[in-house]
């Protein structure tokens, strides 16, 4: 036993950073599904707000986020198409982050593929604007004057998605997938505060305490946080819908789980290693 522990404590390091490797890649490859409890609280609650809207309603979705944190965010962006398209909703894309155009073309064009959705019928894009607060607070009185024109060029009055949608207050709810400023805040100031839109939210796990403030006074409807958030609502909508396909996060809340417990067993490991060799040291100097 004593050589054993010894051995551990001199364990080449590569064989950490293989098995850290492997603790990741596996699980991904595999794509493990470890059940994840669901009850009430801010994931199911924006479920409920997107499923309790009559067919036919419409959702902006702002892509507030760059490829930096995708791997949080994304998936939410994901599922939450997959869902509002599958319940008959019309979702209207915009970012106010450079690059959160491109990714929410992705998202989107994605679950449409898959539910059949058509484009500028049933979702568009209309891309980056820049202003944050003040485009969403010129978007009150009027969307088009912020957006004249969709991503690709098409004027807003060709859309006829938008024929009915000329200011923010005729959305039926708006989500901010956020992984900064401006994001969520920006949202809930001007678009719930001033216009009474509803308004729901994604963000990276370690920005989410900042916002439960805003569902305990009702300013956020509903709250997915971090990968963990993502594979929440992936959960529910396998639960609740039957078919629906799997998601992103789900298989990497697997490889986090077994990644932690690979951590937390070298970390066990190397402390009984390091006691055990401190006592037999104390031992030989008697």
């Amino acid at each position: 036993m004593g050589r054993l522990l010894e051995r551990l404590d001199k364990v080449d390091r590569r064989v950490i950073y293989i098995l850290m490797a492997a603790s990741v890649i596996v699980p991904l490859a595999l794509k493990l599904d470890f059940p994840i409890p669901i009850g009430s609280g801010p994931s199911m609650d924006l479920y409920m707000a997107i499923d309790t809207l009559p067919p036919g309603s419409t959702v902006i979705i702002s892509f507030d986020y760059d490829p930096s944190t995708k791997a949080e965010l994304q998936p939410m962006a994901v599922a939450l198409t997959r869902h509002l398209f599958g319940h008959g909703v019309r979702v209207i894309g915009m970012a106010m982050w450079p690059q959160g155009a491109s990714l929410g073309q992705q998202a989107m064009a994605q679950a449409a593929d898959s539910l059949g959705a058509e484009q500028y019928e049933d979702w568009v894009n209309l891309g980056y604007t820049v202003g944050a607060g003040v485009s969403l607070l010129r978007m009150g009185s009027s969307i088009e004057a912020v957006y004249p024109q969709d991503r690709d060029g098409v004027p807003y009055d060709s859309i006829p998605l938008m024929r009915d949608v000329r200011r923010l207050g005729d959305v039926d709810l708006a989500i901010s997938l956020s992984a900064g400023d401006p994001g969520i805040h920006s949202w809930v100031m001007m678009a719930k505060d001033t216009y009474g839109v509803p308004v729901g939210g994604g963000c990276t796990a370690v920005s989410a305490p900042e916002f439960y403030t805003y569902l305990g006074t009702g300013q956020l409807v509903g709250l997915l946080g971090g990968l963990r958030g993502a594979a929440d609502y992936e959960t529910i909508l396998r639960e609740r819908i039957p078919g629906a396909p799997g998601g992103l996060a789900t298989p990497g809340m697997a490889a986090q789980s077994i990644s932690h417990l690979v951590i937390m067993g070298f970390i066990v490991i190397g402390n009984v290693a390091f006691i055990a060799g401190r006592s037999k040291r104390k031992g030989g100097a008697k």
